[in-house]
């Protein structure tokens, strides 16, 4: 009995060995498709941005140097003003009364100095003949020297009221747009208070914060023609996204760099005739480089990137790929520049990456067509 039972255990176990030996070997999986480009070598065309700030060329607060009442404005807020325009008029009649008064001592040390000219001319004939003291003469001759002192003081306090009196008008320092006013007819303001902005809106200036390293390449930058030039260097992106429709112009460098911050201001200078700049915007500025310097160059969709390095796959042997670290550098377009990591003619795969891992085996081109059922 024991017998059988062995001999049947074996006959299940050739038969369960049968099956198993009589399916197939499973099947390697297929090539994945890709699409690839090569390593080339170029010029480098890339575009930098950099945070900015609008903010007016010329720009003035408007402070009287007087105090007194606001008795006229004229202006409307947020208008275009011209030089030398009237703004604002303090009130004038104590400093018209001042210059009065004063001009009217003028005429009193005028009239006691032509009293002193003829005793000291009279006192000096008199002296010629013998016929005076000497002592009368000194004194005569003092008085008259004293008198034409305090006609020059009579008249500095004149020239001083009259300035003062002048002050109670306030123009317009340059061509410009006005703010808002900071005060009403009736109030009374003091000397330095602020009354209002005026800047000037045509051009604007850009200013942004440039790293030291990059300061010989924005010295290249000064002196380039103003007008719009084929290749626009500077554009300007505003808030909403859109691109400024005018290109603007480097206009300085700072004279020093920040120590605490390592960068530089530079000062770009864009036209307004349109008056869509408004000083404090908040923007970004499009520098565009061309790196003279032959760089290689692979497509942006090549990279791969993971735990913030950056790796590409690189086909070879026409059929399977390797994956490899590379150093990149600035985008230039679609492209991006590779700084270490790759050889010239190499081929790196673009599209279907997220398939791959290393040593995969692909197909380059399109997929092959499904088997017909």
């Amino acid at each position: 009995m024991k017998r059988l039972s062995n001999i049947a255990l074996s006959l299940t176990s050739i038969a369960a060995l049968a099956s198993c030996g009589g399916k197939e070997a499973p099947k390697a999986p297929p090539p994945t498709s890709v699409s690839v480009a090569e390593v080339t070598e170029g010029d480098a065309v890339y575009l930098e941005d950099f945070p900015g700030t609008v903010t007016a060329l010329n720009q003035v607060e408007i402070r009287p140097q007087v105090a007194g009442y606001i008795t006229a404005i004229h202006f409307q807020d947020g208008q275009q003003v011209k030089k030398g325009q009237l703004l604002y008029t303090i009130d004038q009649q104590a400093y018209q009364s001042n210059v009065n008064q004063a001009q009217a001592n003028v005429a009193v040390a005028q009239a006691n100095l032509n009293k002193a000219q003829k005793d000291a001319d009279r006192y000096t004939a008199l002296d010629k003949k013998d016929a005076i003291a000497k002592q009368i003469l000194d004194h005569a001759l003092a008085d008259l020297e004293s008198s034409k002192m305090q006609v020059k003081a009579a008249q500095a306090t004149v020239n001083s009221l009259q300035t003062n009196l002048k002050y109670a008008s306030i123009y317009a320092p340059f061509d410009g747009t006005i703010g808002i006013s900071q005060v009403k007819v009736g109030t009374s303001v003091y000397q330095q208070s602020l009354l209002n902005t005026v800047s000037s809106d045509d051009p604007m200036a850009v200013d942004i914060a440039i790293d030291q390293t990059k300061i010989a390449r924005f010295i290249s930058y000064l002196g380039k023609d103003k007008e719009v030039e084929q290749d626009s260097i500077f554009t300007l992106k505003m808030p909403d996204g859109s691109v400024y429709p005018s290109s603007g112009h480097l206009a300085l460098l700072d004279r020093s760099v920040d120590p605490n911050t390592g960068t530089l201001k530079a000062r770009l200078v864009f036209p307004n005739g349109q008056k869509n700049l408004k000083a404090g915007i908040t923007c970004n500025v499009l520098v565009k480089h061309n790196n003279t310097d032959k760089s290689l160059l692979i497509p942006n969709k090549a990279i791969v990137q993971q735990l913030g390095e950056n790796f590409v796959f690189v086909v070879f042997n026409g059929k399977q790929v390797s994956e490899r670290k590379v150093v990149l550098g600035n985008k230039a377009d679609e492209n991006i520049v590779v700084l270490s990591g790759l050889e010239k003619g190499e081929t790196v795969v673009t599209d279907g990456v997220q398939k791959l891992k290393d040593s995969s085996f692909v197909q380059i081109g399109p997929a092959p067509a499904a088997p017909a059922k």
